[in-house]
């Protein structure tokens, strides 16, 4: 089973982009897994194109139509099509290693990319989509949200990392932000590497990892450490 991702999108020649290079780039090169990117306004029906309107009640900006988007999501993603739907929106669910590591392991996913004002709110539930936001920032679209959740994704994919153990000692793989790292030369600026690292003793170099992943965390990043049920990972049903 190939990861496939499939990017509706108002600017497809934004794709693959950064993907197209490093690990991302030789992975697809690689057929490790594949992308297609869509626009959205070969499924408009007038022949201007349009993919958006006036926002209903008034107010600034554009709004995209939803039956627009519906038949777009239609043509990538027909009945029988296991991938997840995703719309990228600062609305969402914040995105989690727990949910990277999901999808990562799936199919694939179909990315619905929003621009304007957003998108008409009856194609989440018509479309079963999952809003994911990648964080509390506004971006122009959501191309850049669905590039870094992308390059999130295949980078877990078996065969894309040269070794499987460097997607599980890593920030958010346990809960934690990743310990500090340290190499050549020993002697920076006046700056040693621990000691401990140095050592060779493993059982107590993991032990000093662990107790400095905790430490950076609890300075760092506390809410980690509180339970959330937005971190298991699943699929929101469509509906």
């Amino acid at each position: 089973m190939t990861f496939r991702a499939s990017i509706l999108t108002l600017y497809p020649e934004m794709f693959p982009g950064p993907l197209g290079h490093a690990l991302a780039g030789r992975a697809l090169e690689k057929e490790l897994w594949a992308l297609d990117a869509v626009q959205i306004r070969d499924f408009a029906l007038d022949k201007h194109r349009s993919v958006d309107d006036t926002p209903a009640g008034g107010g600034p900006g554009m709004v995209m139509r939803a039956d627009v988007l519906a038949r777009a999501i239609d043509a990538v993603s027909p009945e029988g099509d296991l991938r997840p739907r995703l719309l990228m929106t600062p609305r969402g669910r914040p995105l989690t290693q727990a949910r990277v590591r999901a999808l990562a392991a799936g199919p694939g996913a179909v990315i619905l990319c929003g621009r304007f004002e957003g998108v008409d709110e009856r194609i989440v539930p018509a479309r079963g989509l999952e809003e994911i936001c990648v964080g509390d920032v506004v971006l122009s679209g959501g191309e850049v949200a669905a590039l870094l959740l992308l390059d999130a994704c295949v980078r877990l994919i078996p065969g894309v990392m040269g070794k499987a153990e460097s997607g599980t000692e890593e920030s958010f793989s346990a809960g934690l932000l990743e310990y500090p790292q340290y190499t050549r030369p020993q002697l920076f600026e006046g700056a040693p590497i621990p000691e401990v690292l140095v050592s060779g003793d493993h059982a107590r170099i993991a032990r000093w990892r662990q107790a400095q992943a905790q430490a950076v965390t609890r300075a760092r990043r506390p809410d980690l450490l509180a339970p959330s049920p937005d971190r298991d990972g699943t699929m929101k049903e469509r509906e």
